[in-house]
């Protein structure tokens, strides 16, 4: 399976945030990642679906990859679905019933992805593998971005690789939070294939170097 760099939008400069996604996109990116944050199930407020709706009127016509940190889920996934959200991820432990917003969210024409923070155990995912396109573990607390690579990650990410490897479907394992040119070969070599990054792109002054550097980092498993 391809491996994905995912730049979280998290960090981009919001006054010109067309231009950055487009920008990070011509580096060689290969989706956009939206962290969507409630002030409910997480303490940070961050993003809705009309900056999703706004991208896509701006020209984005690449993969846009959402991960929902919301309570509750459903409404929001057939608003960033309508939005032109291309795959959402959400947490189990948001949502009433895991297999009816999955099938909700299919249903809507996306990819479903569940996501896992660093406090949970993989288990909550392996029962749905059958069902979801992507794996999303959280290697930093969600709330933030910055945070520092949680390296007791490592040890899910290559337990859910072997999961998921045992699974019949074709299912992404996206990981993210902390990841930089330093540690992502360590990352992909754990078994990850989808890396979303934040400030470690967007903090830099040359995305095509950030990126490309990535991407050899990647590439050393």
């Amino acid at each position: 399976m391809n491996k994905i760099i995912a730049p979280s939008i998290l960090s981009a400069d919001f006054a010109r945030l067309g231009e950055e996604v487009k920008s990070v996109l011509d580096a060689g990116a290969d989706w956009i990642h939206f962290d969507v944050m409630d002030n409910h199930y997480v303490p940070n407020l961050t993003i809705g679906p009309m900056v999703c709706n706004s991208l896509r009127d701006f020209g984005i016509k690449d993969f846009i990859d959402v991960h929902l940190m919301v309570e509750p889920v459903d409404d929001l996934v057939k608003m960033f679905a309508d939005a032109g959200a291309d795959l959402i991820s959400f947490h189990p432990s948001a949502t009433k019933d895991v297999s009816e917003t999955i099938k909700k969210i299919k249903d809507l024409g996306c990819q479903a992805g569940i996501a896992i923070n660093p406090a949970e155990e993989v288990l909550v995912a392996e029962q749905y593998l059958e069902d979801i396109d992507l794996v999303l573990l959280m290697s930093v607390n969600p709330g933030f971005g910055g945070q520092k690579f949680i390296d007791s990650v490592l040890e899910k990410i290559s337990y859910m690789r072997n999961l998921i490897d045992k699974s019949s479907n074709q299912v992404r394992l996206e990981v993210d939070g902390g990841i930089n040119p330093e540690n992502i070969s360590i990352v992909s070599e754990a078994g990850a294939d989808t890396f979303v990054l934040g400030s470690a792109i967007f903090n830099t002054d040359d995305y095509s170097n950030t990126i490309s550097t990535l991407q050899i980092g990647r590439a050393h498993v």
